[in-house]
């Protein structure tokens, strides 16, 4: 089991439920240090006093503020925890929405929030009333040293936490050169249309998260446990050829030939492979 972020509360109303947040990403990255080619000696990064050159211990360490040029406002922990006052211990839901109203591009992280101590009650009317009203919660709510919007939402038998960015964090479509222009200006035919549709309809299928896995991660996994047992790349991973290049694209010819392929998988059905156990 993973370890706690911390131990507050959700906070609607009166009432008050006691959680213990907890991460909800499991990493699977595959880690790698920085090392000398020469030699192999690790690269070491140490804190160093711009003006003695001396190291400086992490309980000398404070986060400043320049407020002018090379000077600078301490900040330390014990101020943080008392400008947030009880807000660094509670998950305080501010409005409750529909729970479609947010936008995929609005998600940042997830953690679980788990009940604690005989707050089993309160946690499951709460997600109970969530699930059959398909509301969610918003709230605000203070990791470390930072205040999060965030979404509160019933997911199987557990109650989500998902970080939100902030509006202004997001940037806007009107920043980039985007196709905006009616369909008729693209020169797109409605045959194009009609075998795009086709082909979208020949590729669906049932979500199944368990089908998908990092194929790169495991091709260099298994590059690094042959080179350590020194024996040759067995497998490369496989990835697509690339398309002809060309200056004149016939997407009609395109789509077809790809929902034939789709129709025609010699011999292997159209859902991607599941991970062998």
């Amino acid at each position: 089991m993973p370890r706690p972020i911390w131990k507050g509360y959700i906070s609607f109303g009166l009432v008050n439920i006691p959680i213990v947040l907890y991460p909800a990403e499991k990493r699977f990255d595959i880690q790698f240090n920085l090392v000398d080619s020469r030699d192999k000696s690790r690269i070491r990064y140490v804190r160093i006093n711009e003006h003695t050159g001396e190291e400086v211990p992490w309980s000398d360490i404070a986060k400043g503020y320049e407020y002018d040029k090379n000077n600078y406002l301490l900040l330390q922990d014990k101020d943080i925890k008392a400008i947030a006052g009880e807000n660094t211990k509670s998950i305080n839901i501010e409005s409750f929405i529909d729970k479609g109203s947010l936008s995929c591009i609005d998600f940042e992280k997830p953690y679980y929030l788990v009940p604690d101590k005989k707050a089993e009650k309160g946690y499951v009317i709460l997600r109970e009333v969530l699930k059959s009203t398909k509301k969610v919660g918003i709230a605000k709510v203070i990791i470390h040293t930072r205040q999060y919007l965030a979404v509160l939402m019933p997911y199987e038998n557990a109650l989500m936490l998902n970080i939100l960015r902030y509006h202004q964090e997001i940037r806007k479509p009107e920043e980039f050169e985007l196709p905006s222009e009616n369909v008729k200006q693209y020169k797109i035919t409605p045959k194009e249309l009609e075998i795009a549709k086709e082909l979208v309809a020949q590729m669906t299928a049932k979500w199944r998260p368990d089908d998908y896995h990092d194929e790169f991660r495991e091709a260099l996994q298994g590059w690094i446990e042959e080179q350590l047992h020194h024996k040759k790349p067995s497998k490369k991973m496989k990835m697509p050829a690339p398309a002809a290049k060309s200056n004149v694209i016939n997407f009609v010819d395109l789509l077809k030939k790809s929902l034939k392929n789709k129709k025609n998988p010699k011999g292997h059905n159209n859902r991607p492979h599941k991970r062998a156990k």
